[in-house]
């Protein structure tokens, strides 16, 4: 029996547990419920689907009212230091409903894969239930039985690397638009970053898997596919350098060609990537961004910073220059790309004008979206060790001063859309007027327009009639 039959039998047994408790108890007509809180990138929202597949295995049903839960589960992120607050501020706010409903508590994700943060919540939310971490995620069944069945708190964390499982059930939250992860791990290390010492090293998953994941959501009906990895484009890379043995599939054995691959598949109109890294976009992977038609042409195109000097000390493997002639060439290569970024301020050791290198990098690409952050220490990497840390008032002064920058290249970039017929797949209602509906341009632009909500998972044209900053205002256009 392998792995997943295994943890498919435990969800089973949770199953049954749960029943005999209702049997025997005076609500045996009440529906299990849990609540879920994800936290950071769209891997971990991923992770998180399947999580909430594995739960509804077992009879749970999901609520947002945490009052009514009977299962709270974390899907932690430690790429920020508000992510520990937030989760501690939460777990605060739980204390009550344990003594009152014994309400279980479970925590995963990368945060629980740091040894400091293990150890503060057992020693300050004794209270919590069950600790995973992001190598153990598939044996949340067994864990949970064990809860239900013994009593008793659970640790169940792998330092070394994961392995990649197939066939975890997954409970998405849209039917239009899903994630499908390609890889885990990154092997970069860049010196920001924790990713790799709690994803571990990278990790591919076999094409026949990833294809026939992407076969069957077009067979449900979903229209947008976005492939997730910590270092997309590196798909496959580590297996062939390695030689470790792949069975390739419809073709593909590398990134371009899994691109390549996707795009023949019927019913998907659009496919997306992240996040990769500029190392990484070799001229196959572009060739295959230009000539596959649902291949979307934003590009996100991590710089995180546009000094050189600052990108050595990062570990980033690219200069300032080598970063905007891969963005010429991409130009020239791809019709219509558009391009989104991630960028740090503040690195350990940044001055006024290194920083005025980033600021030269945004005003020569154009960005048509930036993702700012400013620097923040993580525990266990190289830049958390370094002693020349920039002062927060520094840092958010240069924040401030990106900030402004990005906001008015937006509203200048926004203008060469309004008068344009843009392709748009409607996601559903807008959130702040749901006599509105909602979607996005290839370009990842929110739309907003009136129409019949018949039109909720399609690709439409809309005329585009006005900018307003984070969002365009469109038209139907009648046929």
């Amino acid at each position: 029996m392998n792995e997943i039959e295994e943890q498919k039998q435990y969800m089973q047994k949770v199953k049954e547990v749960n029943e005999n408790i209702k049997q025997n108890g005076k609500e045996n007509n009440k529906k299990l419920k849990y609540t879920i809180l994800t936290m950071g990138c769209q891997l971990n929202e991923n992770d998180s689907e399947k999580l909430c597949g594995m739960l509804e295995e077992m009879g749970y049903k999901k609520t947002e009212n945490g009052q009514e839960a009977d299962i709270a589960l974390f899907n932690t992120c430690c790429v920020r230091e508000n992510a520990e607050d937030k989760l501690f501020g939460k777990l605060g706010e739980l204390k009550r409903l344990k003594e009152e409903k014994g309400i279980i508590i479970a925590i995963g994700g990368c945060m629980m894969q740091e040894k400091h943060i293990t150890d503060k919540i057992k020693q300050s939310y004794p209270f919590v239930d069950i600790i995973f971490g992001t190598h153990t995620l598939h044996k949340f069944p067994q864990d949970l039985y064990k809860v239900l069945t013994q009593k008793t708190k659970l640790e169940d964390i792998l330092d070394i690397d994961g392995k990649v499982y197939e066939g975890l059930p997954i409970k998405r939250d849209s039917n239009i638009k899903a994630s499908v992860t390609i890889m885990n791990g990154c092997n970069n290390f860049c010196s920001y970053c924790i990713v790799p010492y709690v994803r571990g090293r990278e990790r591919s998953r076999e094409p026949r898997a990833i294809i026939e994941e992407v076969k069957d959501l077009a067979k449900q009906g979903y229209k947008e596919i976005t492939l997730l990895g910590q270092n997309v484009n590196s798909y496959l890379r580590v297996e062939r350098e390695k030689q470790i043995p792949f069975e390739e599939y419809e073709g593909v054995h590398s990134f371009a060609t899994l691109l390549e691959a996707i795009n023949k598949i019927e019913g998907i109109e659009r496919i997306r990537f992240v996040s990769p890294h500029p190392k990484d976009f070799t001229d196959d992977v572009i060739d295959a961004i230009s000539k596959c038609d649902k291949v979307c042409k934003l590009v996100h195109l991590p710089l995180q910073s546009g000094n050189t000097k600052v990108l050595k000390e990062m570990n980033r493997k690219y200069t300032k220059e080598q970063y905007l002639n891969l963005v010429d060439k991409m130009k020239a290569k791809i019709p219509n790309l558009t391009l989104s970024t991630d960028i740090i301020v503040g690195f350990p050791g940044e001055t006024d004008e290194e920083f005025e290198d980033t600021l030269d990098v945004v005003r020569k690409v154009k960005f048509e979206q930036v993702y700012m952050f400013i620097y923040s220490r993580r525990v266990g990497t190289p830049g958390d060790r370094m002693e020349n840390q920039v002062p927060e008032e520094i840092k958010h002064k240069r924040f401030d001063k990106l900030k402004e920058l990005v906001e008015s290249q937006i509203e200048e970039n926004n203008q060469k859309y309004v008068g344009t017929i843009q392709k748009v797949l409607v996601e559903g209602e807008s959130k702040n007027n749901q006599e509105l509906l909602t979607g996005r341009t290839d370009s990842n632009k929110v739309v907003i327009f009136e129409g019949d909500k018949n039109l909720i998972g399609q690709m439409i044209n809309l005329k585009i009639v006005s900018e307003h900053m984070w969002y365009l205002k469109g038209e139907v256009i009648e046929k």
